[in-house]
């Protein structure tokens, strides 16, 4: 049973859970977390079991000093503060082969460490409208996905999956394998989406808003492309760019039927 110290609190974002034993509970129930935060030097019987079935779980956490969680919450949180999910997060490795099966040409969409909640709402809108089966994001370094970006998304997010990874590079190497070419969108490239083949299985990777596709990940991309600039700034807002090269895959699919 939740006491007052052992409680769920609903914000106006997300709903935050304090305590350990509620995090407990919510993980054993099956709820889905964004972010999980554990004070740094506790230890106590409690506290190692959470700790244990996080782990069991494939579930990230955060030690953070007992001042991060002070000024999140100043009620009794033990040292651990979680936030839920809104959505459903699916694994991409069991997605990919279901869209296959269905006969649909898959288009992914990989957002590479997109930290604005809004952008991350308004990539994911014009995604659902695009035609895209599936977002990608990483499970450390992106943004939340909270009420501002379930607004901004206009409810796309609750229609579009989102694959949630530990590790990019390995989901980009799996997209590989299974046939997907991999194209990067960055200013950095010498062709225009619109002079590239977009219509076969794809996966478009869109870069931070501060520094573009990680070079990891550039490294195994099968063609690098870029949108048409005027101007003298250097280049546009993540969620225009999405838009911009998803209406180009989207032209170039009608075009050819697929």
């Amino acid at each position: 049973m939740i006491n007052d110290k052992d409680r769920f609190m609903q914000g106006s974002e997300m709903t935050m859970v304090y305590g350990t034993r509620a995090v407990l509970e919510a993980l054993h129930s099956g709820k889905e977390f964004e972010r999980i935060f554990i004070q740094q030097g506790l230890n106590n019987p409690l506290l190692r079991e959470l700790r244990e079935a996080l782990k069991q779980a494939g579930l990230h956490f955060q030690v953070v000093p007992g001042e991060k969680l002070n000024r999140i919450t100043r009620s009794n949180h033990q040292g651990v503060i979680a936030y839920l999910s809104q959505v459903t997060y699916y694994s991409t490795e069991d997605l990919v082969p279901g869209l296959f099966e269905s006969g649909k040409v898959p288009l992914i969409l990989i957002l590479d460490r997109i930290t604005d909640t809004r952008n991350l709402g308004a990539i994911a809108r014009t995604a659902e409208c695009s035609g895209v089966h599936a977002l990608v994001i990483p499970s450390r370094g992106s943004a939340l996905i909270n009420g501002d970006a379930m607004k901004a998304s206009a409810g796309a997010l609750h229609h579009l999956p989102v694959c949630r990874e530990d590790n990019l590079k390995n989901t980009i190497d799996f997209l590989h394998t299974s046939g997907f070419k991999i194209a990067a969108c960055t200013e950095k490239a010498d062709i225009l989406a619109r002079e590239s083949d977009l219509t076969g299985p794809l996966a478009v990777i869109m870069g931070s808003e501060e520094n573009g596709v990680s070079q990891e990940y550039l490294k195994r991309c099968d063609v690098r492309v870029k949108l048409p600039m005027q101007g003298s700034i250097s280049s546009y807002n993540v969620s225009v760019a999405a838009g911009m090269v998803l209406y180009e895959i989207m032209c170039q699919r009608n075009t050819t039927g697929k």
